[in-house]
């Protein structure tokens, strides 16, 4: 039902999305998209062009008196950053960008083999995470419509290296008032001070540090996703899109790994009557079962790899000579966790948007929001 596609590159002169499928009449608010877009270039251990850019949406069609209108939404972030020695589209690039020294862990030295290369700038370029700046924008397009349907979304950092949160605690408001307050994006007070120092530390060593970011949307309606097919199914359509994070390595929902070492006692959620409805004491699944929503909170994580271009470069060949080097170093976050959490929160919101507009249909917002109230009922007796 949703479609987005992205074009840009890292250096080039700007990132565009284009979104299909949006329903007419959604009032979309600049703010509420550049604000989503400065969640995503802060927190500490972010590299220098951070304070270099200054992201802000523009919208190129797809919106008249600030209200969809059913056609394709086209939006535009600029880079000030913009290489033009180097990434311009017509003038020929120099060398003095190249990248010949592939760094371990990063694209390079794949997509130069792929495309016979031995310049990997290119591959560099469209594959860094800068690229998820546009993903973030659509993201919160799509979180204004989910919005108004009764889904709220909130990505967070649950760990860092191996200082790692408590489980959240508080209602959604509390919460999130708290991640925005922190400076890695974190909901608990006492683990976001303990984060900053061990950021700072491999920061000053010349190393990076990954992590573990979780979604977790409130709100949400049963019956999103399919128990019919493989593709259909919620868990692996959010699994594939968080899988297409730069840096991600693992997806869990729920209790995810920990479920394989309990019982089926331990990990399954008990049903229950709470007054007219049915009810959950548990949410261990993750508002997930068999495919489908279940109408409990969605939880969902994603694991992020400490970042490959390091301060102290490791070992690597040169693509040219063919000479042991170290590898190539460029300006680069110590840590991007933080950033992963909105690019996170992005990535499941437009899952939920699709499997929405799948399950209940309606061109217009107003055939939309009269679709969900039934759904929310079927948890009544």
């Amino acid at each position: 039902m949703l479609k987005l596609t992205t074009a840009g590159e890292s250096h080039g002169p700007a990132l565009v999305a284009i979104l299909e499928g949006l329903p007419q009449g959604l009032e979309v608010a600049r703010e509420a998209i550049d604000r989503a877009l400065e969640r995503r270039q802060r927190g500490v251990g972010r590299s220098g062009r951070m304070k270099i850019e200054e992201d802000r949406v523009e919208v190129l069609a797809g919106l008249r008196g600030g209200r969809t209108i059913g056609s394709p939404l086209a939006l535009l972030v600029r880079n000030r950053d913009f290489w033009r020695d180097s990434m311009d589209p017509f003038a020929p690039p120099t060398e003095a960008v190249a990248i010949t020294r592939p760094r371990p862990g990063h694209v390079d030295f794949a997509g130069a083999i792929k495309f016979g290369l031995r310049d990997a700038r290119e591959i560099a370029e469209r594959a860094s995470a800068r690229g998820t700046a546009v993903q973030v924008a659509a993201g919160a397009v799509v979180q204004l419509m989910l919005a108004r349907c009764g889904i709220e979304l909130l990505g967070h950092v649950v760990q860092i290296g191996n200082v790692r949160a408590p489980p959240l605690h508080g209602d959604g408001a509390e919460i999130r008032a708290r991640v925005l307050a922190s400076e890695v994006g974190c909901a608990d007070r006492a683990t976001s001070a303990e984060m900053v120092p061990a950021i700072e530390t491999a920061q000053a060593q010349g190393d990076s540090l990954g992590g573990v970011v979780e979604v977790v949307a409130w709100g949400m309606v049963p019956g999103l996703g399919s128990h019919a097919t493989p593709t259909g199914r919620l868990d692996a359509r959010l699994a594939e899109a968080l899988m297409a994070i730069p840096a991600v390595k693992g997806i869990e929902v729920g209790l995810g790994f920990a479920a394989t070492a309990a019982r089926g006692s331990e990990v399954h959620d008990a049903l229950v009557r709470q007054g007219d409805r049915f009810a959950r004491p548990t949410n261990r699944a993750g508002g997930i079962e068999g495919g489908l929503s279940n109408g409990e909170p969605l939880v969902v994580r994603a694991a992020m790899k400490p970042l490959p271009t390091l301060g102290r470069p490791l070992p690597s060949v040169d693509l040219v000579s063919g000479e042991a080097v170290l590898a190539h170093k460029e300006r680069t976050d110590c840590c991007a966790v933080p950033a992963a959490a909105v690019v996170a929160e992005a990535a499941v919101a437009l899952v939920l948007a699709d499997a929405l507009l799948e399950r209940t249909g309606g061109a217009t917002m107003a055939e939309l929001e009269a679709r969900v109230l039934p759904l929310r009922e079927s948890l009544a007796f």
